[in-house]
C-alpha cells in the first residue's frame, strides 16, 4: 500500500484517501480498522475518514478515531465520495438487497478489500466490475509465509471456535463438568467437534477448559497428534485413506462415497452419547450440513452456527423430533453446528450473535 498517489502524468500527487464505514449488514458489529491501525496508515501518509460511528458495535469511539488522525465523516456517502481505499469487514450493500446501496458511492477504480465471499456471492464480482471497483477477497489470500500478517481467516476463526463453546454451554441444560456433591453426582457434558483446524483446535480447548469430556475427528491424520495433545480423544475413520486427506496448502480434501459412508456411521454412534456437537470447517462454496436427526438423544436440541467467512456467525435452535430425518454428507465440516441437550425444555430458537 503506497501513500502517495499519482492522479495525472503532470504530477498532481496528493495522499490516498482510505475510507472506514460502518457496518450495517444484521448483527455485524466489528470495524475494519481500529484507533490503532488508524494510526498506523496515518504514519504512512495516508489520508483516513472514518464515518461517525462506525467503530460504536467494537467499542471504538469516534473520539478514538479522531485521536490517531482519522477525520470523521457525517455519513457513509461522505467517507465514499472521494475515497482511493476503502476498508470492509462484510461485503457492500447493493441494490435492492439494501435500503442504501454502498457500492454507487465509490468512484471508478476504488480499491476494496474485505471479507468479500466472491465464491458465494458471484454476481457481486459482476457488480464489482461494472462499477470499475478493484476487489481484494482477504478471505482468499494464499497461506504463505508472506501473507500472515493478513490471515484474517485465523483469527476470526479462533474465535468462533471459542465462542461457539461459550454459546453450548449458555445454552445447554446443565453444567459442562462432573458435579460431585453429597446430594449426588452429575456426569462431565460429553462434547463432540467436527474438524479440527483452527477454530476446532480452540473449541476442544475452551471445552476442555470448561471440564467437558472431549472427542474430536478430522479427515487428516495430522490432526490425531493436534487433538491428543489438547487432551481430548481422536475418533478415527481409516488411517491409510486419512494419510492423503490433506492438500499441499493444508486443507482437508473432500474424500469419497465410501469414507463418507464409514465416517457417518462413525459419528451417528458417536453421536448417541454426545451433549453437545460443534462443527468448525469452512466450506469456501458450500452450505451448512444438515444434523442427522434421527441420531441425536431425544429432547435434545440443535444449534447451527454458520460461519460467514469465519467472522459472523448466524444461529437458530431447533428441537429434536424423533421422525425427522436429515441426509447428509458427512464430510460433516459444513457449518459450525452444536447439538444441545434440554431434556425438559423447548425453547425459542437461539438468537443470533456475532463474534
Amino acid at each position: 500500500m503506497c501513500a502517495p498517489f499519482v492522479g495525472s502524468a503532470f504530477g498532481d500527487n496528493r495522499s490516498m484517501k482510505v475510507a472506514i464505514i460502518k457496518e450495517r449488514r444484521a448483527f455485524e458489529r466489528r470495524v475494519a480498522a481500529s484507533p490503532d491501525t488508524v494510526k498506523r496508515m496515518v504514519g504512512m501518509g495516508l489520508e483516513v475518514v472514518a464515518e461517525r460511528g462506525a467503530g460504536e458495535g467494537a467499542q471504538y469511539a469516534d473520539d478514538a478515531f479522531a485521536t490517531a488522525g482519522a477525520s470523521i465523516a457525517a455519513d457513509a456517502a461522505t467517507a465514499l465520495g472521494s475515497a482511493d481505499i476503502v476498508l470492509k469487514v462484510q461485503r457492500p450493500l447493493i441494490g435492492e438487497e439494501a435500503e442504501r446501496d454502498e457500492l454507487k458511492y465509490l468512484k471508478d477504480g476504488t480499491v476494496l478489500i474485505g471479507l468479500l465471499q466472491p465464491l458465494r456471492h458471484p454476481a457481486d464480482i459482476d457488480a464489482y466490475a461494472s462499477a470499475g471497483i478493484v476487489a481484494f477477497a482477504i478471505e482468499l489470500l494464499p497461506r504463505i509465509t508472506r501473507a500472515q500478517a493478513m490471515d484474517a481467516l485465523s483469527s476470526q476463526a479462533n474465535l468462533a471456535g471459542y465462542k461457539a463453546v461459550l454459546e453450548a454451554a449458555d445454552e445447554f441444560g446443565r453444567a459442562f463438568p462432573m458435579m460431585m456433591t453429597a446430594a449426588g453426582t452429575i456426569k462431565a457434558a460429553r462434547v463432540l467437534v467436527m474438524g479440527a483446524g483452527v477454530a476446532g483446535l480452540q473449541a476442544i480447548a475452551t471445552a476442555r477448559r470448561l471440564g467437558a469430556i472431549v472427542s474430536a475427528t478430522d479427515v487428516r491424520a495430522a490432526a490425531k497428534e493436534q487433538v491428543e495433545s489438547l487432551g481430548a480423544s481422536f475418533i478415527t475413520v481409516d488411517e491409510a485413506a486419512a494419510r492423503s486427506a490433506e492438500t499441499a496448502e493444508g486443507y482437508a480434501r473432500e474424500m469419497g462415497e465410501d469414507y463418507q459412508r464409514r465416517q457417518r456411521d462413525k459419528i451417528i454412534e458417536a453421536l448417541k452419547r454426545t451433549d453437545v456437537v460443534i462443527c468448525t470447517a469452512l466450506i469456501p462454496q458450500g452450505a451448512g450440513a444438515a444434523d442427522r436427526g434421527d441420531a441425536r438423544r431425544a429432547g435434545s436440541r440443535i444449534g447451527r452456527c454458520r460461519s460467514r467467512g469465519r467472522g459472523r456467525r448466524q444461529c437458530r435452535g431447533q428441537p429434536s423430533r424423533r421422525n425427522r430425518h436429515h441426509p447428509t454428507r458427512d464430510q460433516d465440516h459444513r457449518a459450525c453446528q452444536h447439538a444441545l441437550s434440554h431434556p425438559h425444555r423447548r425453547e425459542p430458537a437461539l438468537r443470533a450473535q456475532p463474534l
